[in-house]
């Protein structure tokens, strides 16, 4: 029964040993992936900001815009780009509102997204847009990979069109969160005008043929949780100016924006939870049950072992009887 029980033991101590590995490299990569239906929005604001007031042409002070950000996945085309990708495939329509503090639209940015599920790389295939442009994204953008560096990363600014680096700044605590805090400065550059404009009847090319151009600068941070790669919290200091042109009126510049964009507090807090609760998922396949596993299977090897020896030990030797002796006639 010993040298039984060893042998199961042995075959579920090679079990666990090889199951460990393959949680991690295996399941891990087809398990942690992005939701091609997901949906999820955010609202950022400026409070202070300075905004141009196209009726005037003359930047003022208000008290705050808004800012809110949608991202929602497309399933059928996600389905569509993965049968000529050959990879798990994710399609976000993204759209970014502006409104001002009266809740009128100051612009309004839409974007496709394409890329990987489980990576984050881009996926380059038709479609991929801003603001109806076609553009060929090089670089992350809205998220970090899964265990995410302590390294610099590429990522794509949609208002330029390009991709620059974003840079690792250390490592911070948020709200309980072990975070890396990542930071960009995008410097001055002209860039397009939205194409949806807040005031009826001017549109880009009318602007355009004034002369008059639209230039963006901005500060971007984000504090990212490197088990999900999902930020947790996020700002820019951005800035927004029309330069030249017959449309200022003879001034050389306006400012169309400016502010301290930052994530609101309700949404912060909605974030910081869903994140705690996707850790902990990822962190199951990707340490808890792959070092349970081998941990496991060493104990059970070692109880094998333990059986097995057991099994080979020499017995005791069996007492030897004494006779008795007979009585003797005389």
């Amino acid at each position: 029964m010993r040298r039984t029980a060893s042998l199961v033991l042995l075959a579920c101590a090679v079990f666990c040993a090889a199951l460990s590995p393959l949680m991690r490299w295996y399941a891990f990569p087809r398990l942690a992936r992005i939701p091609a239906n997901q949906y999820q929005d955010m609202v950022l604001e400026a409070k202070g900001a300075t905004l141009l007031d196209y009726g005037t042409m003359r930047a003022k002070k208000v008290s705050e815009v808004t800012i809110v950000q949608t991202l929602k996945g497309d399933v059928a085309a996600a389905q569509r780009i993965e049968r000529t990708a050959g990879r798990p495939v994710v399609v976000w329509d993204c759209l970014s509102y502006v409104q001002g503090p009266d809740g009128k639209m100051v612009s309004k940015v839409p974007e496709r997204y394409i890329f990987d599920a489980h990576s984050q790389d881009p996926v380059h295939a038709t479609g991929e847009m801003v603001d109806g442009d076609p553009v060929r994204r090089d670089g992350i953008e809205f998220k970090w990979p899964f265990l995410t560096q302590k390294r610099d990363y590429e990522y794509f600014d949609a208002q330029t069109r390009t991709t620059n680096p974003i840079h690792y700044k250390g490592t911070r605590t948020f709200r309980g969160l072990k975070v890396y805090y990542f930071e960009q400065t995008v410097p001055w550059t002209k860039v397009p005008l939205p194409k949806s404009m807040p005031v009826k009847g001017i549109t880009p090319e009318a602007v355009a043929k004034t002369g008059t151009t639209r230039w963006y600068t901005t500060v971007r941070r984000f504090w990212v949780e490197p088990v999900t790669g999902a930020p947790v919290y996020g700002e820019e200091l951005h800035k927004e100016e029309l330069r030249g042109g017959t449309l200022l009126g003879g001034r050389d510049r306006v400012t169309a924006f400016a502010g301290d964009v930052k994530m609101r507090q309700d949404y912060i807090e909605h974030t910081v939870a869903l994140v705690k609760h996707n850790r902990t998922l990822v962190l199951m396949l990707t340490s808890y049950l792959p070092w349970g596993l081998l941990s496991l299977g060493l104990l059970l090897l070692a109880l094998s072992l333990w059986l097995e020896a057991r099994g080979r030990r020499p017995e005791d030797p069996a007492p030897t009887e004494t006779a008795t002796p007979e009585p003797v006639s005389v």
